[in-house]
């Protein structure tokens, strides 16, 4: 079965992004990584799309790193972008994680670099790389800690062990916990909810909030204003007021 990226367009401006290894667990090796990376710069660049959804074939998420490729010398990095073609570098749009099974190591980290997480009961989560004499370097010790408390990172990044998903939902990391198998099909209604909403809107406020984190508080709401000001000031915005007024949907144009 060759390695490959499948991707499908749903209809309602979502791009779903499926890593198909089933034989390998969906394992990252180089070519599955800049699959990924050229799926999301489709996200990126098409203006019909507003929003993604990876998930893996198979009933598993993504097992990380293809050990077997690292050991042949293979980096499943994306210059840009990093490892899996996603974590360093996502999407300007909203992402969602459709997690079954295990998302383990790298595949956490790809869950990680995520906006939105909805997850499957029997999913499983964690960062084994220490038992490896590795190092979560894909993204999952830095953000882990911003995702959940403290001391439950630490715990997952320094025992290496599996957690449940309602641990993790418990713990705010899983946005929406499902009966097994329907991860994906509550992903694309978030995602059909998500793109319901103004593109321009969109994209800026997920800006504002991932970069927000950063900003020293004096400076924070000049620097909201350069994003969010465009936005006040375009079309879109006007069609939300209209529409509004005159109980319909809106029509958005992007502009």
């Amino acid at each position: 079965m060759p390695d490959e990226v499948i991707t499908r367009r749903p209809g309602d401006g979502t791009l779903v992004i499926e890593l198909n290894r089933p034989q390998a667990r969906n394992a990252v090796n180089e070519n599955l990584a800049r699959l990924v990376a050229a799926a999301l710069d489709e996200l990126d660049e098409d203006a019909s799309l507003q929003v993604g959804i990876i998930t893996g074939a198979g009933g598993t998420f993504c097992s990380g790193m293809d050990l077997k490729a690292f050991v042949r010398g293979e980096r499943p990095e994306v210059p840009g972008r990093g490892f899996a073609g996603l974590v360093e570098r996502a999407s300007s749009k909203p992402l969602i994680a459709a997690v079954e099974g295990y998302a383990l190591a790298g595949g956490f980290e790809i869950v990680l670099a995520c906006d939105l997480v909805v997850a499957g009961e029997g999913a499983r989560f964690g960062l084994p790389e220490v038992k490896r004499s590795l190092v979560a370097a894909g993204g999952g010790l830095l953000r882990l800690p911003e995702r959940i408390p403290y001391h439950a990172a630490m715990e997952i990044g320094l025992l290496g062990d599996m957690v449940t998903a309602g641990r993790m939902e418990r713990w705010g990391l899983v946005n929406r916990l499902v009966p097994d198998g329907e991860a994906l099909a509550e992903a694309s209604r978030l995602a059909a909810a998500l793109a319901g909403n103004g593109p321009l809107a969109l994209t800026a406020t997920k800006q504002v909030l991932v970069e927000g984190r950063d900003w020293p508080m004096a400076e924070a709401f000049t620097r909201q204003s350069l994003i969010a000001d465009p936005v006040s000031a375009s079309a879109d915005a006007r069609e939300g007021a209209v529409a509004f007024a005159e109980k319909r949907a809106p029509v958005w144009t992007g502009r």
